[in-house]
């Protein structure tokens, strides 16, 4: 009813700003190519940010592009969780129905969280133990949702006054400014600068931005004179006279939107009734609007960015006509406006706005709050209703009401919760926490567990009938405090909440939070977490089954399975199974499961196990128990790869990609990426094993997956003979890991490579000190798919440095081979894989001795050639060629030829240029051609030598002795010295020397090709 107002102040001239203009039309060609694109803008208040915002999306709509507003909502000091990208979806939704509906298809429910119209979010499913990804997964949700509706169509999604946005949404705009990789999208946000003091929260979020590549910052200056003479010549309608423009600039010093208020008030002739202050110009606006308008301008205020008409009546408690003229006076005067959508009205400035608000006396703000509040409670449709809880609780809280402020405060808090909007959540928590002591105690006892908590009271009293504790909100904020990343403060509620236990008695409430505790000092790299777990499992000892009781157990099993594994850890998790399953813990029980199945694998249980981790996995999908699944995919598939089930792993693992990105689990997903990297790696599968590496450092949220990325390119580069690079990755590998929570699965890989990098540099005794300090370590049981190997590059160091050294070194390495066969000896071999590893293993250890036999390799070539891993069986087939050329029979030079063959090809294949380095230099040294082609005539045919003859006199012309011949032709001394006499008499010569001397005289050898056989 107010649409047609004037709005003289605003100017119809577009001034300056064409350089900013120009990048975002820049962004805009660059996402139409279907390269998403990501913008900040920042300027200080009123400096034209919305104003280029404006003019920039309808440029782009008239270009075809889809353009959505969302802004973030101030309510006093409270944004509202995800606000911007809710009014966003929602434009795109009443843009694009067709198109949203069929991004979003199969997953409604989790983005209902964000846009309500889709459905009804479901529970989050015990927040305190497997939703730990769950605000990950609906980020990733809405990334891949938007992508999907960019797919076919340009989309702009504009997001303004970022100062004000709750933690919830800055995050989630960081993860799509990190993420968005396909669609023609452009997403832009806009950010008051003059607000980002030293300690705003929206600093660190700009500090991330600044590092990141794809975003490009745009700052807003302030305009110089003669773009202010240009907007004042717009405004007007007139050029301005050159004194009114200099006096205008000088007082709004270039800021657009003081100039539009000077110029105005220049206009009316009010300029000489001015106060030197630009705030008090705002006010000074206001207060010559009517008294009622005026009124309804100060009640505007406090209720919000945008108050709804129908809210704004039942506060004002006017008479509709009076309402009516009231306002039409404030729009008139172009100090409100109609909201977008006609529904309401906000003021055309937020400066505007702050300056009635501050105006405002306290007892003045906390009425109208209260009548906001109270009118809401009268009717609750007055609002949309995604956002009534979340204004109710803020309505009440700044109405200094704690009687009614501590329910509506706990129902925001669910509702946080609900939209995994745990940041929020964690703020409502601690206010409700700060209003508990003030609220009246019959008021507290209404309050209902179950009403406001997902982590009920352990103490086995039923949660709809015991009344809310204080302790109950310190493990609900305890909780979102971790899952969204605020671990310091949920540390501190932990603390307090100990100490308040600490004269209770309650031993299940106090296991529960140590169980927290571990979790949290973990994740802050504090340490590894097991104190806190020992404490809680010695406050449960003896106490009957309960959810907590079976929570202990698992959380103490599945620590054991990563850090001490052996039949403590199997009983803890065979416990948790069973009391789980007395008290109805679904999650708590799937969860033990896969634990105990992974044990019963290391155990040597193998088959017991896999079924076990298999019927699991196949449950968790029927029931779309998401965490359960995520885990499933990467713990199963770990376990298949451990006992060299490698194809069976990577078709599991491909399933759990396409689940776990359906299903928006980010950190499964990266460790996923980074199992399929090892189980690649070994079948040969090199170049896909690098780029899923690569993909496991790009997609894990959290280090540790990432970690796992590296290792497996340290891995890579060390087999392709790049040491260089496997050192950085491993560096890499390091500093994701930590210090602070060591486990096997991750230090045992890591001293593997170590150990193989110090070898390939022939830095031997450093090699032989990393073995050591695993070796003093130890193995537990459970370790072996890790320590296998570990010992076997050990053992390869040592079988490939047989250089005579003086007598205290040579004691050292005996002392050293003795230890490191003690552990090949105790170490398990129920695996294939693992039996096939204890052969070469003792096979590279008798080798190192100078023991090996072409039996002994036959045996190991025998045990790889059944696995899946072509780079060992290449490495064994090399070895076993070597013990039968140290026999030097045609029958043995034949199969190690062939055996040769193999071996290049397969190095060649993948790019192991060690591997294929020493194939080469064996057939080299052996006078082996590993081609088909046949070999070219050799001119001391003539003279009636054969091949292994000419050979001789070419070491002999050398200078060698029968003994160095004997070595480098891997021949007997007794042969060679029989091969020296049957030359020197088909020479015919009496000595060496006049054989060498003869040589050189019919030119039998090159120079070269003597001297090279000098430094074989």
């Amino acid at each position: 009813m107010l649409a047609p107002v004037e709005s003289r102040s605003v100017s119809p001239v577009f001034v300056g700003r064409a350089a900013e203009l120009e990048t975002l039309h820049d962004a805009l060609a660059h996402a139409s190519g279907g390269e998403p694109q990501a913008l900040v803008i920042g300027g200080e208040a009123g400096v034209g940010k919305t104003r280029l915002v404006e003019e920039f999306a309808g440029a782009a709509a008239r270009e075809g592009a889809v353009v959505v507003l969302g802004g973030c909502v101030e309510i006093g000091a409270d944004g509202l969780p995800f606000a911007p990208f809710s009014t966003a979806l929602r434009a795109l939704r009443r843009d694009l129905p067709e198109e949203l509906a069929a991004a979003a298809a199969g997953q409604e429910e989790e983005l209902a969280r964000l846009l309500p119209e889709l459905g009804e979010a479901p529970p989050s499913r015990g927040a305190d133990r497997s939703d730990e990804e769950g605000m990950a997964r609906l980020f990733e949700l809405t990334a891949r949702l938007l992508e999907r509706v960019a797919a076919d169509r340009t989309v702009v999604v504009a997001l303004e006054d970022l100062h004000w946005a709750d933690a919830s949404t800055r995050h989630l705009l960081s993860y799509l400014f990190r993420t968005l990789r396909t669609g023609r999208l452009v997403v832009l946000a806009t950010y008051r600068s003059d607000d980002i003091h030293r300690r705003h929260p929206l600093r660190p979020l700009l500090a991330e931005l600044d590092r990141l590549r794809t975003v490009r910052r745009i700052e807003l200056g302030r305009f110089n004179r003669a773009e202010v003479g240009r907007q004042i010549a717009g405004i007007l309608a007139t050029e301005p006279d050159p004194a009114q423009v200099d006096e205008i600039f000088e007082r709004s010093d270039g800021n657009a939107f003081f100039v539009e208020e000077l110029a105005v008030a220049t206009h009316e002739d009010s300029c000489s009734g001015l106060t030197d202050s630009l705030r008090d110009l705002l006010l000074v606006r206001v207060e010559r609007l009517p008294e009622s308008a005026q009124r309804v301008a100060r009640i505007v205020a406090e209720g919000g960015s945008t108050v709804e008409y129908r809210l704004l009546a039942a506060v004002a408690r006017l008479a509709e006509d009076d309402l009516i003229e009231a306002l039409r006076a404030a729009v008139n005067a172009n100090i409100l406006i109609a909201a977008p959508g006609g529904d309401g009205y906000r003021f055309r400035h937020s400066l505007v706005r702050e300056a009635v608000g501050d105006d405002l006396l306290p007892g003045e703000r906390s009425r109208l709050n209260r009548r906001y509040a109270e009118a809401l409670e009268a009717d609750p449709t007055l609002v949309p209703a995604d956002e009534r809880v979340m204004r109710l609780a803020s309505y009440w809280y700044h109405a200094h009401d704690p009687a009614k402020a501590l329910p509506a405060v706990l129902d925001a808090s669910v509702t946080a919760r609900r939209r995994h909007a745990h940041s929020e959540q964690l703020r409502l928590l601690e206010r409700a926490m700060e209003l508990w002591d003030s609220a009246p105690e019959d008021v507290r006892a209404t309050l209902r567990p179950v009403d406001y908590t997902e982590v009920y009271p352990p103490c086995g009293c039923d949660p709809a009938t015991t009344p809310l504790r204080y302790l109950d909100l310190m493990a609900e904020a305890a909780v979102a405090g971790r899952l969204c990343g605020e671990r310091e403060r949920a540390l501190k509620i932990t603390k307090r909440a100990l100490h308040l236990l600490e004269e209770e008695g309650d031993p299940l409430r106090a296991a529960w939070f140590w169980v927290q505790r571990s979790r949290l000092v973990q994740a802050q790299a504090r340490g590894d977490g097991w104190k806190e777990l020992a404490t809680a499992q010695q406050l449960v000892r003896g106490l009957p089954p309960s959810e907590v009781h079976a929570e202990v157990l698992a959380a103490a099993a599945n620590w054991s399975m990563l850090h001490d594994p052996g039949p403590d850890a199997m009983t803890a998790a065979e416990r948790a199974v069973e009391y789980a399953r007395m008290v109805g813990a679904e999650d708590i029980e799937f969860n033990a499961r896969l634990t105990l199945g992974g044990l019963m694998v290391d155990a040597g249980q193998i088959e017991a196990g896999l079924a076990e981790m298999y019927e699991v996995r196949d449950e968790a999908v029927a029931r779309g128990l998401t965490a359960v699944v995520g885990r499933s995919h990467v713990n199963l598939p770990s376990a298949l790869e451990g006992i060299g089930r490698s194809e069976e792993a990577v078709a599991l693992l491909r399933e759990g990609l396409r689940l776990t990105q359906n299903m928006g689990l980010r950190d499964s997903e990266a460790w996923i990426w980074a199992n399929l990297a090892e189980s690649l790696f070994s079948l040969g599968r090199w170049e896909e094993a690098a780029e899923a590496a690569v993909n496991a450092q790009r997609t894990g949220q959290s280090a540790k997956p990432r970690g796992g990325g590296s290792n497996w390119l340290a891995h890579l580069a060390l087999a392709r003979g790049e040491v260089a690079e496997a050192a950085h990755h491993l560096a890499a590998a390091r500093a994701s890991y930590g210090t602070h929570d060591p486990m096997p699965q991750n230090n045992l890989p890591m001293a593997y490579v170590t150990i193989g990098t110090a070898a390939a540099e022939g830095r031997v005794l450093d090699a032989r000190a990393e073995a050591d300090r695993a070796l003093s370590a130890g193995f537990p049981p459970g370790t072996q798919r890790y320590a296998w190997p570990l010992l076997l590059a050990a053992a390869l160091a040592e079988s490939d440095a047989r250089a005579p050294a003086p007598p205290a070194a040579q004691e050292g390495r005996a002392a050293f081979l003795k230890r490191l066969f003690e552990a090949v000896r105790k170490l398990t071999t129920g695996a294939p894989l693992w039996l096939a590893y204890d052969k070469w293993t003792r096979a590279e250890l008798d080798r190192a001795e100078s023991r090996a036999t072409p039996d002994t390799w036959s045996d190991v070539v025998t045990a790889f050639e059944a696995l899946e891993r072509p780079h060992d069986l290449a490495q064994v087939r090399h070895r076993l060629a070597e013990a039968l050329l140290a026999i030097g029979g045609d029958d043995e030079r034949a199969r190690a030829t062939e055996l040769l063959r193999l071996a290049r090809a397969t190095a060649t294949h993948l790019g192991a240029r060690p591997l294929a380095d020493a194939t080469a230099h064996l057939a080299q040294r052996a006078r082996l051609s590993l081609t088909a082609a046949p070999p070219p005539t050799d001119p001391a045919d003539s003279l009636g030598l054969t091949t292994r003859e000419r050979d001789v006199l070419r070491l002999v012309s050398a200078g060698r002795t029968n003994r160095q011949i004997a070595e480098e032709l891997f021949i007997s001394p007794k042969t060679a010295s029989v091969h020296v006499s049957n030359i020197l008499g088909k020479l015919g010569v009496s000595g060496r020397g006049e054989a060498a001397a003869m040589a050189h005289r019919l030119g039998l050898f090159s120079a070269e090709t003597v001297t090279s056989g000098t430094r074989s």
